[in-house]
């Protein structure tokens, strides 16, 4: 018998039929949606609070603190749930209601804060106190690990290790570092694509991180390309997945759709693989469906 636990990863993959823009190029979307958390931070969640009980790290009593922008904190919560194990995350206020009423649904504490900078910084301080345990997604090297062990795997077999393109959104960049980790020593010469926002667009869980705050998991030497997608590119493209495909999923997983729908239009031949992220309806209390 299963648990929850048991069925994190293994997502399936469903091939794009009606939006590609090149039928000499064949397009995945990998529907990390279909996790039990809802996003593809399952993975990262479960590796980080896992590893860190399997070392010894986490001592009873001691309380969880991490700062997310949402898909991390409702994955902690319900992975923290399981381990019983107390947790407060810390998320900017303009985050949708959606994301931390299912926080608090797993029993978690949620504190809002302005930005994801200032939780960052709240929840380091906090940490310090010595009365909490941070994850620290953006510089845990479990939060890669997991995806170097899953989601790369995964994805090399269910292509018949065909996938000649990565496309993935940026926020930890936990899933693009490990992917490409993997996916690069079967074959070296898959390109793997980072999507990030425009200078001046917001796109929730896609970020373009100030220096300082850059996360330290993340090397640029495994990237072998950035694009860069507009806050109304992916809005419109999450759109159209839904309406069109019938892939309801968050404004991130529409950035890497735009990203891999432009990549195709420029390869004579291929097969590309996106993350659709999470599921869409942690979204609709925002505009992004209206």
């Amino acid at each position: 018998m299963a648990s929850i636990i048991d069925l994190v990863g293994n997502t399936p993959m469903v091939e794009i039929q009606k939006l590609n823009p090149n039928p000499e190029v064949k397009i995945f979307a990998k529907l990390e949606g279909n996790n039990p958390g809802g996003s593809v931070k399952d993975r990262a969640a479960l590796s980080m609070i896992r590893s860190a009980i399997e070392r010894g790290e986490i001592k009873p009593g001691i309380k969880l603190i991490e700062a997310t922008s949402g898909n991390t904190g409702i994955a902690l919560a319900m992975i923290a749930r399981l381990y019983n194990l107390e947790i407060e995350l810390i998320m900017p206020s303009s985050s949708t209601r959606e994301r931390t009423l299912a926080m608090e649904a797993f029993g978690a504490k949620v504190t809002l804060l302005d930005s994801i900078e200032i939780c960052r910084d709240y929840a380091e301080d906090k940490a310090a106190t010595g009365e909490y345990f941070i994850l620290n997604q953006f510089s845990n090297p479990d939060n890669y690990k997991a995806h170097y062990k899953t989601t790369g795997p995964e994805m090399w077999k269910d292509t018949d290790h065909l996938i000649t393109h990565f496309v993935s959104s940026m926020g930890t960049t936990g899933t693009i570092m490990g992917s490409s980790m993997y996916l690069k020593e079967q074959n070296p010469a898959i390109q793997i694509v980072g999507c990030q926002p425009t200078e001046e667009s917001s796109i929730p869980g896609i970020r373009r991180w100030p220096a300082e705050y850059l996360p330290k998991i993340f090397d640029p030497s495994r990237v072998d390309r950035i694009i860069d997608v507009s806050q109304q590119e992916a809005t419109a493209m999450t759109r159209k997945l839904a309406k069109v495909e019938g892939i309801f999923a968050g404004m991130s997983s529409g950035g890497a759709a735009s990203a891999a729908f432009r990549l195709a239009s420029e390869l004579e031949s291929g097969l590309i693989v996106f993350i659709a992220c999470d599921r869409g309806d942690r979204y609709l209390s925002s505009d992004l469906f209206g």
